[in-house]
């Protein structure tokens, strides 16, 4: 068994994929600093879903984002029509799935009360999917950059330009998905939960690397 971190400090991402449920897996406290700098092309208003036997990437449109612009200050673009968008996404990618109804209107619902940031947004839902999850975490969004008192601090680690097979912490363990023959990882976590439903932590033990 892997040595577990009950305080983890990471970045705020959107609908994350299996390699950051792994990186906070048994963690009791995950911390979110509101003043970090947002990381570009990351996965901070991006998620991967599977649709139609291609990967397919669900993205957030913002207002503008400046150089070292901290995250609790980026706004959600609505003037474009992502949140249609993005149900509908879900609805296609995995209207058939298993556990389909046990878990989209409860995602629905985030979506639809419009947070006017995406930090609020990603948060409502990161703290949806460990509850789906069955884990007891307690979500903090920290007002401070430098965290003391951590056991782990994975920000920036989860990323996706970072290849899997140099991930310190997920190995891709292949589950039934609805669309294709080839398994593919890593998808964001809604993937799993619709796919599998109360196996996903028997999935994310699999997946998970060991030391």
């Amino acid at each position: 068994m892997n040595k577990t971190f009950p305080v983890v400090v990471s970045d705020s991402l959107y609908l994350p994929p299996l390699s950051y449920f792994i990186a906070v897996k048994a963690c009791k406290e995950l911390i979110i600093p509101s003043d970090e700098p947002v990381l570009r092309q990351s996965y901070v208003n991006k998620a991967e879903v599977l649709l139609a036997n291609k990967t397919e990437v669900l993205s957030v449109p913002v207002f503008g984002i400046r150089k070292k612009q901290e995250i609790r200050d980026v706004r959600i673009d609505y003037n474009q029509k992502w949140l249609n968008v993005h149900l509908r996404g879900l609805q296609s990618a995995y209207g058939k799935a298993p556990f389909f109804e046990y878990f989209y209107s409860d995602l629905e619902h985030v979506y639809l009360r419009k947070h006017a940031f995406l930090i609020d947004l990603n948060r409502e839902l990161l703290t949806l999917c460990l509850k789906f999850l069955g884990w007891h975490v307690r979500l903090i969004v920290s007002e401070k950059k430098e965290v003391k008192g951590t056991d782990r601090d994975i920000r920036g680690l989860i990323h996706p330009k970072r290849p899997i097979n140099r991930d310190k912490v997920y190995f891709p363990y292949a589950y039934q998905q609805i669309f294709g023959v080839n398994f593919v990882p890593n998808l964001s976590i809604v993937d799993l939960l619709f796919c599998e439903g109360p196996m996903a932590e028997t999935i994310l033990n699999r997946s998970e690397k060991s030391n």
